[in-house]
């Protein structure tokens, strides 16, 4: 496996992961309002804008999944099916917590849906901590859309300016 920053040619296959992904992780979990507005083009479109934020995942020469990084947010981190259970996921939050480092944070926050009960238990094995629901307020076209989540929170290390926590 290799981690790279995405290239645009790689915009098609990482809507495919991420439609499918969060589809997996999403339908019936978010309002409907939500779901009616992530098409696949919509996949499509986000992914060409935000190329620069992603670090993609290649496994056997193609894309197994992909993480988006904005300042201290852990916005996406999507995995192909064939490659769920393994090490991409893992490698690819890892990749996330550096970059929000060097980005000069000393602490990550991702939202999860509450219901999303596997990618939940995989952000506590990584030592993330549910500091409980919130209000997140998802992009679309016509405006934000409110959707129930929890925020996940990690202390970087190695970030500029941070101390760690003791241990208890």
């Amino acid at each position: 496996m290799q981690l790279r920053p995405a290239r645009h040619e790689d915009a098609q296959e990482i809507a495919r992961i991420w439609h499918e992904g969060w589809g997996d992780g999403h339908r019936g979990n978010v309002p409907d309002a939500l779901a009616a507005v992530r098409t696949p083009e919509s996949f499509g479109e986000r992914a060409e804008q935000r190329i620069a934020d992603t670090v993609v995942a290649i496994v056997g020469g193609a894309v197994a999944g992909f993480v988006m990084v904005a300042e201290d947010e852990v916005e996406q981190v999507y995995v192909a099916r064939e490659h769920r259970g393994g090490e991409v996921a893992t490698a690819l939050l890892a990749e996330a917590e550096r970059l929000v480092a060097a980005n000069g944070h000393g602490r990550a926050w991702l939202a999860v849906v509450a219901g999303n009960v596997r990618a939940r238990r995989f952000y506590e094995r990584n030592g993330w901590v549910d500091e409980g629901p919130f209000d997140h307020h998802a992009p679309s076209e016509t405006g934000p859309i409110v959707v129930p989540a929890h925020r996940y929170v990690k202390l970087q290390q190695g970030s500029p300016g941070t101390t760690a926590r003791p241990s208890s």
